[in-house]
């Protein structure tokens, strides 16, 4: 039977899907089978986003219409009909079905629609009584000083316990910010006589509580005449009604504002879109036009001129006026698909809670398992512990500085960027992304460029160098930014998306150098597959190691994996297991093999294997009787790039497995490369690695 936790708001518009999204990201980072159940939706065509949110998010072995009851329109006639009994039977037994398969089930209660409040709580710890649920409550902070907060837990607890509920946790969600400590303090102060359930205290997020773009279009029903498709995903600050003239409407503009104004006004449309050219002006994030005007076709070839607009133009049938109040009156929420309301809602979460102590709390008992979930989320969680600083040298690339931003959000590495500042802060502004408050280095004109030219001077003016070919090579960002990490400025660098990977592990070969005891610098990809995660080596750097080479990677790749978290069972692959194969390329696998048991005897390691043996425990069994190895391998080393980097792209590309990496190891401080093709997750992904890596060195007394 599977665990299960009972999420109950105690009043509406709680914040209850960053609580939900919260919880499911902490438990899907220690169990392998997470399961979600709403006991009741609301009725509607429109799919509950909730459900969407969680589903999209941490797909389960279930359909997203698996995953609740009934309506609330279905319930709400049932109980007028005085059939409760055959409301709470159905519940349990579609809860029931689900149960069989999870380790842990997230139940979401009612959100308080259309019924009295006395009414749905008393039904809430009705259903989590009859799931045998322990209770998550959530208590509304906004618009409350800290003593209405504390008195709101008080009569949380007292009516829950009258229900004879078993209360688990307590969240406050939407404090004011500058009251978040003191409400934290007076709680644990009026409860610290009493048996208190875990409780945290969270901050109202403005942001959080604003629409985006795309929920403005989606709402309207608008259609986008122009602008980024990405740009849909900005969140508004505020919006804007243009009845004014230019010049003066100019002054009123906001930073992230939508601005609504008739489809036959040129002179805003043509006046505001031109404002995003100009650095004295705040980057709005997105236009309505109403009265389904649609300016005319010179109008719309003008702002195709204009390659800074990159803003949404939305074209609306109502008039001005119906179109502000339908704004006004929208409710956000969160979207699977919106990485950046989910990076601050997460955010936000692991900022102000202990979630080992909310493990502790629901008896969550981690997998012996790693699952891709899992992965990244310790990840995060162990970037988050210590933050580190870590160079982003592209800072030029949306790619770049979109992860930055989530990256940022996540509080998962205190991150600095590379580029001409002008350029850096326009495009981010472009793309709605506030970093305002990361630093931009320019090495064109920034004071360290000169100390960084002359200690790469000395350290290569044994080759023949000159000072001035020093200052040139520093003026190139992947060598400021490995000068930085070589200095101790950076603890860190991720680079590549817009360099290759000789550009970008040149520098770190010619000053950072390899650790001492490591001959050879190799890289691992960590091979995240439906149900676990696997570590392939040598990938991406060396193209034929010889026997000591490999064996070198073998022991330096185990040491990786079980950095993050695998435990490290080294197959040293080949076309022949065991003794059953001879020739040069078996042989240099042989060789290898003993080579790495005698350099780290403790290690579970096994060759030469073929790559079925290794992963198959039948095959294993059949082939290899007796490895601990054999059907159970976690890290695979290749015997030649040509083996690995085809292995690991088409793994890859028919199972849908995300690969991370490459993720250079052997190095005296971390150095990491993106692939051209990468995408916003990977960049994020490769910083927390960077970042870990660069606690491991600081623990080994690297730093």
């Amino acid at each position: 039977m599977a665990s299960s936790l009972y999420l109950a708001s105690l009043e509406p518009d709680s914040g209850k899907s960053l609580a939900a999204l919260g919880l499911m990201e902490m438990l899907s980072g220690r169990l392998e089978r997470v399961g979600y159940f709403r006991p009741v939706v609301p009725a509607g065509t429109t799919p509950d986003p909730r459900l969407e949110l969680i589903h999209g998010r941490y797909p389960t072995a279930h359909d997203r219409d698996e995953l609740w009851a009934y309506t609330d329109a279905e319930v709400q006639d049932l109980l007028a009909e005085g059939r409760s009994d055959e409301v709470f039977k159905g519940i349990l037994e579609h809860y029931k079905r689900l149960e069989a398969h999870y380790e842990f089930v997230l139940v979401d209660g009612t959100d308080y629609t259309g019924v009295s409040a006395a009414f749905e709580f008393e039904f809430n710890a009705q259903v989590a009584n009859h799931l045998g649920a322990g209770v998550c409550a959530l208590v509304g902070g906004r618009d409350k000083g800290s003593r209405e907060v504390v008195d709101a837990v008080r009569v949380a607890r007292e009516s829950l316990a009258s229900q004879r509920c078993t209360l688990a946790l307590t969240l406050v969600n939407r404090v004011e910010p500058a009251q978040v400590d003191k409400v934290a303090a007076e709680l644990e102060h009026a409860l610290s006589e009493e048996d208190s359930e875990p409780i945290f205290v969270l901050p109202e997020v403005a942001t959080l509580a604003m629409p985006t773009v795309g929920d403005v279009a989606q709402a309207l029903g608008a259609q986008r005449l122009r602008g980024g498709a990405d740009e849909l995903k900005r969140e508004l600050t505020s919006f804007k009604i243009a009845a004014m003239s230019l010049p003066n409407f100019l002054e009123r503009l906001e930073e992230g504002s939508l601005i609504i104004a008739p489809g036959d006004r040129p002179d805003i449309i043509v006046g505001t879109a031109a404002s995003r050219l100009s650095t004295h002006h705040p980057s709005f994030a997105g236009l309505v036009l109403t009265g389904g005007l649609e300016p005319d076709e010179q109008v719309l070839e003008l702002l195709d001129g204009l390659p800074a607009l990159s803003a949404p133009v939305l074209l609306v049938e109502e008039d001005t006026y119906a179109t502000a109040q339908a704004i006004g009156a929208l409710r956000p929420a969160l979207r699977p698909d919106n990485e950046r309301k989910i990076a601050t809602a997460l955010g936000v979460f692991e900022s102000h809670v202990d979630a080992e102590a909310i493990a502790r709390a629901v008896e969550v008992v981690p997998s012996d398992r790693v699952t891709p979930l899992m992965f990244e989320y310790e990840l995060i969680e162990r970037a988050r512990s210590d933050r580190q600083r870590i160079v982003l040298p592209e800072g030029t690339d949306d790619r770049i500085l979109q992860a930055a931003h989530l990256l940022d959000r996540r509080d998962v590495a205190d991150l600095v960027l590379l580029g001409d500042q002008e350029e850096v802060r326009g495009r981010a502004a472009a793309l709605g992304l506030d970093l305002d408050h990361i630093p931009v280095l320019d090495p064109e004109v920034t004071e360290e460029t000169e100390e960084y030219a002359e200690r790469y001077y000395n350290l290569r003016k044994h080759k023949g160098i000159e000072p001035d070919y020093a200052r040139e090579v520093m003026l190139d960002v992947a060598y400021f930014g490995t000068m930085m990490v070589h200095v101790g400025h950076a603890d860190g660098m991720v680079s590549g998306a817009a360099h290759t990977t000789g550009h970008t592990i040149r520098p770190a070969f010619e000053f950072v150098r390899t650790k001492p005891g490591v001959s050879i610098v190799s890289s691992v990809f960590f091979m995240c597959l439906p149900d676990r995660v696997l570590v392939y080596g040598d990938c991406a750097v060396n193209p034929n190691p010889d026997a000591e080479q490999l064996a070198d990677i073998a022991v330096t790749s185990a040491e990786t994996a079980a950095t993050f978290g695998v435990e490290p069972r080294v197959a040293m692959l080949s076309y022949s297991t065991g003794e059953s194969g001879a020739g040069s390329d078996v042989d240099k696998v042989r060789e290898a093999t003993e080579l790495a048991k005698e350099r780290a005897p403790h290690l579970d390691l096994d060759g030469p294997i073929q790559y079925d043996a290794a992963v198959d425990p039948s095959v294993g069994a059949s082939k290899m009787p007796g490895s601990t190895v054999a059907g159970r391998a976690t890290v695979f080393i290749f015997p030649d790039l040509n083996t690995g980097n085809n292995t690991y792209k088409a793994v890859q590309r028919s199972s849908g497995a995300v690969a991370i990496g490459p993720v250079l190891q052997g190095l005296n401080k971390p150095v990491n490369d993106l692939s051209r093709g990468c995408l916003v997750p990977d960049i994020v992904n490769t910083v927390a690695i960077t970042a870990i890596q660069a606690q491991q060195v600081k623990a080994e007394g690297g730093a």
